[in-house]
This record gives C-alpha cells, structure tokens and sequence, in this order.
C-alpha cells in the first residue's frame, strides 16, 4: 500500500476523484447524483445505506466503489439465522499452542458490502455497532483494530418487504448517508439493453488507485474550511428537527458532526478548499432522513422516509442561507 500523500495538489486531487467517479459511473448509468454522494460518503469517512427495491442496481454500485481502488473486499450476505460471530470472528481454541487464538471474520476488510442488513435479527446488526462506529471490534474483551481505510457499504429492502427486521435508530445513526437509487430513465434503461450489462458488471471495474490515496483524500478533505456562519446555519436547522412536534427524534450530536464532514468532502470533491451553504443544504436531506423519527400522531399514508424529507424539507425552506 502507498504511503499517503498528504500535501496533494489541486490538479492530483482532481484527477484521482474525476476517476474514481468514472470508473464507477461505467457501470451505474444515469445515476450521478447517487455516485457522488457515496464518493462523498467514502472521503468522509463514513458509511453509506442504499435502500431501495430489488434490481435497481445497489449493490452493483456498492461492488463498483468497492473495486474502484486497490484494497481488501469482503461481501457478507445477511440472512435471519447468521450471527453476530459470523460477522466479527470468534475466538477458537489451538491445540498445539494450548491457547486461544482469534480467527477475524468477514468484518475486517477496507470495504464491507453488507448486503441486505435488514434480513438478519436485530442482534446480529449490533455486532456492526462498534465497528462502524471506532473502526474496531472487540471479543472476549480483546480489541481488535480494523484496517483502514475502513467503510461500510450496506444495502436494504423497504421494510415493507417480507422478511425484514427495521434497522434500530442506534444503527441508522452509524450510517453517514442513505440514498435511494430510483427506477432509471426510459433512455439509461435502453443503454443498459443495448450495451448488455450483466448483474456482476460492479465486480468488473478496475481500480484506478490505492487505499493510500483513499486515505489522503480523507485527510485532506478534513482540512476544508467551514465559515462560522455555516456552522450557525447547519445548527439552526438541527435545532428545529428538535423541536419540530411531528418528530419524535431530533438529529443528535453525531449527525450533525455527520453534515459537517460530508459538506467538507462535498466541496473537496467540487475542487474547492472551502464550503459553501450549499454544500450543507444539499446534504440535509441524505445526512438527516434517516436519523429523525416522525410522530405516529401525525403519520399519514405516505411512507415515513417521505415523511421525513418533507418535514426536513420544509425545515429548510424556513432557515435563511448565509449570505
């Protein structure tokens, strides 16, 4: 693995992210916004749901940004009866050396497709908890780091589907960004015919850099400045998702620090040193859906993740952007 370049030139930086970019849109066609946000999901330092139907292409995109860099992939394929040892390792006994010795399960690797987390019991989704959320796991009171740089890509049926288990608010609040990835257009769908794209074409990207670089990016988009105002700004909006009565559950202190470095790596991305409001408005919506919880007295027949966006985006609507 390359040492990380830390003092990465503007022109470097765009590079590596306009590649990192096509290399994943290769295979996910018309579906550009869902691509940068989990590039920013990825610079960020932090983990991406997609949730969404079956056949629309989400754990192809996972599969994609997994290849799309040289590091250590692993998917795990959650059912109902897996365990939480299954997922973290177990420590086993060795004859020869009259000792245990820990045997790492699937969890440690740089990208972690879990794919459909939802289908396994609420106890088995804990095991994630701790390594989603300090990069480690512990057994039989031995920590164990993972390697980094470490993501977690997770994908999901709507829990109206048969044989899902909804993942608790503790586990929605890991996850840094949640998209879903929608029908494609008419025209995208005829390209997919045309061009006979299988279902392993995610499998098939070729890394175009390595986990070292991965990790500069992420450390150079921590750098990026953040005005006061903007801060105040994201704030403000926090603070009405804690007061606002058709919600049960306000953003908490981690989903707000969630905003701030996804805006970073927004603007990073963008080639900017510095964000912009946008950055933050942008964001609100895939940063806080999934962390707020609407108030069953005003739950109407529109699906509680629309509920959400609309009260977020009417939250929006009514806090001033900084000048």
């Amino acid at each position: 693995m390359n040492a990380p370049n830390i003092a990465m030139t503007t022109a470097a930086t765009s590079s590596l992210v306009a590649q990192l970019q096509g290399a994943v849109a290769r295979v996910i066609r018309g579906k550009d916004e869902a691509i940068e946000l989990a590039l920013v999901a990825l610079l960020a330092r932090g983990h991406l749901l997609i949730e969404d139907v079956p056949g629309v292409g989400k754990t192809t995109l996972a599969q994609a940004l997994a290849h799309s860099f040289h590091c250590s992939f692993q998917r795990i394929q959650f059912t109902s009866d897996m365990l939480p040892s299954d997922v973290v390792g177990i420590s086993v006994f060795n004859q020869a050396e009259q000792q245990f010795e820990f045997k790492p399960g699937p969890i440690f690797a740089n990208v972690v497709l879990a794919d459909e987390i939802n289908r396994t019991t609420p106890k088995t989704q804990s095991a994630l908890l701790e390594a989603m959320n300090e990069a480690q796991v512990t057994v039989d009171a031995h920590t164990h780091a993972l390697p980094q740089p470490f993501m977690v890509l997770a994908t999901q049926n709507p829990i109206e589907h048969h044989g899902t288990y909804p993942l608790p608010e503790s586990q929605m609040d890991r996850f840094l960004i949640r998209i879903r990835m929608g029908y494609p257009s008419r025209e995208t769908e005829k390209e997919i015919l045309r061009s006979h794209v299988d279902a392993n074409s995610g499998a098939s990207v070729r890394p175009v850099m390595e986990a070292g670089d991965v990790l500069a990016m992420q450390q150079a988009a921590q750098g990026v400045r953040v005005d006061d105002s903007l801060l105040d700004y994201a704030l403000e909006i926090i603070e009405k998702t804690r007061q606002n009565e058709r919600l049960i559950l306000g953003v908490s202190p981690r989903g707000s620090l969630m905003l701030q470095r996804a805006a970073q790596a927004r603007a990073f991305i963008e080639g900017r040193d510095f964000c912009l409001p946008d950055d933050f408005k942008q964001l609100v919506l895939p940063v806080f859906a999934h962390r707020v919880v609407v108030n069953a007295r005003y739950a109407t027949t529109q699906k509680k993740t629309g509920q959400a966006e609309t009260i977020l985006a009417e939250i929006i609507d009514s806090t001033p952007v900084p000048l």
